[in-house]
């Protein structure tokens, strides 16, 4: 729980705990870590951080969006995979974390999750594509 704390104190030195808080066998450990590195966001956790959303624990794996969201920009290529490859609840995760960035590399992937059979995808696509200024735009055929 410690990592909380040192997440508060300036200069990102307590990055590379975090990271390596991150593989603790402890749940909670690890949950500590991802907050700690949704404050003091680091490049660095980008891997660890992709991984942590596909725990079966759904505070980690939200944890772990945000700190990839406060990565920010840096964080979309990984996150346009997870989107691609990723299990359904990583992927809502995912697009949930896509919105809240609002890169514009994200509008392909968030217009095909409006295709798919999942109010909370289509929730989250459409809230990204309206942060990005895209969202009910019509074609003509």
């Amino acid at each position: 729980m410690g990592d909380t704390h040192l997440a508060e104190i300036p200069g990102g030195w307590t990055a590379p705990w975090s990271l390596e808080a991150l593989k603790d066998e402890d749940l909670a450990v690890r949950q500590c870590a991802a907050l700690g590195l949704s404050r003091q966001p680091d490049e660095r956790a980008l891997p660890a951080l992709v991984e942590a959303m596909r725990s079966d624990d759904a505070l980690l794996a939200r944890l772990a969006a945000n700190a990839l969201e406060a990565i920010g920009a840096a964080a979309v290529p990984a996150l346009l995979d997870v989107m691609e490859n990723g299990p359904q609840a990583v992927r809502l995760e995912a697009a949930r974390t896509l919105a809240m960035i609002g890169d514009t590399r994200a509008i392909p992937a968030l217009f095909n999750a409006l295709d798919e059979d999942s109010a909370l995808m289509e929730y989250w696509a459409n809230e990204g594509l309206e942060r990005m200024g895209v969202g009910m735009m019509f074609f003509k055929p």
